[in-house]
């Protein structure tokens, strides 16, 4: 059994869970599953892991994401994207000053309410269950960010996007957004995820039949789980600490331990702060866990000692790869 993260590319009209069938098919390995869902019109980067490392996949999702995508104007749908059913047309189409205007709207959206038809789930139930049968629950809205968008091309009605937004962010529901804001109406007709974090489409490989991609060439270009968490602080741990944790015994780690992140990406908006990976003296992942809390020490006053650097606290594990 392998334990890594392979960067593929989503062909259109496959569902993310037909990747991961597909995946399991190839790698010959039941245990595998992906970061980020893609819908099935959306092409591009999806990170799936096989084995222990699909435990990575709640901290690979928290990645920002950047996409291009084309907002067609003039026609809002019942899904915000080109699946859907028209319910609003326009014939007015907005002038170069207008659409500035309303890009630089969406850069300063800080809230989101999910789409009627997704998978976000409302009293236990998918919002697209209700909204088949014809209903509308309130989902609520959630914390987003765009952090970068820019209009790459401009062929009225269609507008073409490059934008990194935060996890959980619609790109749809933008396209939506947009339209709204221009008074006439949006809906997305492309979508192709080009990044996820510091990982790149460029460096995937298409699970469809015809690129004849076997298991050893998808292992040979996957990452190992210490290569795919270069997002995240990290604490060497002695060979004592390592065996121990590998019976759930927590180790004790003084702040300073504590080593900052090779890479650096924000945050989700929900979200406090990224996991600290623990890791063997040889380097391999042994677990998730977050950093200890410490106390800010009392200032001193004029001839005071000095305060005593903070010590060693339990770290709390969240997951452990024994």
């Amino acid at each position: 059994m392998a334990d890594l993260l392979h960067l593929l590319d989503k062909p259109e009209g496959w569902s993310s869970h037909d990747v991961v069938a597909r995946m399991r098919r190839i790698l010959g390995e039941r245990r595998v599953g992906h970061a980020g869902t893609l819908d099935p019109f959306a092409t591009g980067l999806l990170i799936v892991a096989e084995g222990r490392a699909t435990a990575l996949l709640g901290s690979l999702s928290l990645l920002p994401k950047r996409y291009r995508a084309t907002a067609r104007l003039g026609v809002a749908t019942d899904t915000q994207d080109r699946t859907g059913v028209p319910i609003r047309v326009s014939r007015h189409l907005p002038d170069e000053g207008e659409i500035e205007a309303a890009i630089e709207g969406l850069r300063r959206l800080t809230r989101q309410r999910p789409p009627l038809y997704s998978a976000v789930k409302v009293r236990g139930e998918r919002l697209y269950k209700a909204a088949r049968r014809g209903e509308a629950p309130e989902p609520g809205e959630r914390p987003i960010r765009v952090y970068d968008i820019a209009v790459l091309d401009s062929r009225l009605p269609d507008l073409e996007l490059d934008l990194t937004v935060s996890r959980g962010t619609y790109v749809r529901t933008l396209a939506h957004d947009l339209g709204e804001m221009l008074g006439c109406g949006a809906h997305l007709v492309s979508l192709r995820r080009l990044a996820s974090g510091p990982f790149e489409v460029d460096h995937a490989l298409s699970p469809a039949p015809g690129s004849n991609a076997v298991a050893s060439e998808f292992r040979a270009r996957a990452k190992t789980p210490a290569e795919a968490l270069l997002h995240l602080s990290r604490v060497i741990l002695t060979e004592d600490e390592s065996a121990r944790l590998r019976h759930g015994v927590a180790p004790a780690i003084a702040p300073e331990r504590i080593l900052l992140a090779p890479l650096s990406f924000p945050l989700p908006p929900d979200e406090a702060a990224w996991p600290v990976a623990l890791l063997t003296p040889g380097g391999d992942v042994l677990a998730l866990a977050r950093a200890p809390r410490t106390k800010a020490s009392p200032a001193c006053g004029a001839g005071a000692a000095p305060a005593a650097p903070p010590a060693a606290a339990p770290i709390r594990l969240l997951r452990v790869f024994p």
